[in-house]
């Protein structure tokens, strides 16, 4: 690979994630765009082809098993912000020293499921009150999954009427903020729904972006929409991952996005 040329928007200076309003958020600090790639060389030349149109880069674990920290390193040394997606899931003592041991290595957001329950969700967020630990997101319910899906693994069921997704992505949510989480990660279709029940500080990252030009695509997504339904829902932040990487040209779909967040501002 080529040696990467700085990134004139990349390289501006972030703000810190502080939990902060929407209102404070500019559209590259809405972007979050998934390096979903199985060496770091193809993540970094995807980051080299979208010409700074992207300040914020999710890690997820093909790429995280594959190149480890100095995927992160890579990123952070072009002035690049990390959202790490391991989707934390263990018994509490586990998911804290989890937390703990990638407390350094320079990822700002990083995803626990929430369904661990909230001794696990505390365990972690006591973890990540040491200096330099990322802030922590709760997953609710995969946007991969539908209520269907659900039922299946006996959330419905066990939950009797009030037992739909809809519900069940606010009580894990409520259950999160409860346990000292920072924010969370939901569909664009509940997000209206958490910000009411969170409140405006809670940092609410929704993955299942679609470009406004692409309404239809879906792939394993079962809960989709655009930037500008999910911002003006309540979204802080947006993850968009395949109708970027797969796109001839990544730099213009990413910038439409990011116009496409300027005009709800």
């Amino acid at each position: 690979m080529k040696n990467a040329k700085p990134l004139t928007h990349a390289n501006k200076e972030a703000p810190s994630v502080e939990i902060q309003t929407r209102e404070r958020l500019e559209p590259l600090d809405r972007l979050i765009v998934a390096l979903d790639f199985p060496t770091a060389d193809a993540a970094m030349e995807m980051v080299e082809r979208l010409e700074g149109n992207c300040r914020w880069f999710k890690v997820g674990m093909e790429l995280y098993y594959a190149a480890g920290n100095q995927v992160i390193a890579r990123l952070r040394e072009r002035g690049s912000k990390v959202f790490l997606d391991l989707k934390l899931h263990d018994i509490p003592n586990t998911v804290a020293g989890a937390v703990r041991s990638v407390a350094g290595v320079g990822a700002s957001l990083l995803t626990v499921h929430a369904g661990g329950g909230e001794p696990m969700m505390k365990a972690a967020a006591q973890a990540a009150s040491a200096p330099g630990a990322p802030k922590l997101l709760a997953v609710t319910v995969l946007t991969s999954m539908d209520a269907a899906e659900l039922r299946a693994v006996g959330v419905g069921a066990a939950h009797g009427p009030g037992g739909t997704l809809h519900s069940q992505v606010l009580r894990l949510a409520r259950l999160a903020r409860a346990a000292g989480i920072d924010g969370l990660v939901c569909s664009a279709e509940e997000v209206e729904a958490v910000r009411a029940a969170v409140g405006p500080e809670a940092q609410l990252v929704v993955p299942g972006i679609r470009p406004a030009g692409a309404p239809g695509r879906r792939d394993d997504q079962r809960r989709v929409a655009s930037a500008t339904e999910a911002i003006r829902r309540g979204a802080s932040m947006l993850v968009v991952g395949r109708p970027i990487a797969e796109a001839a040209h990544p730099a213009r779909v990413a910038a439409g996005i990011l116009a496409e967040i300027a005009g709800v501002e």
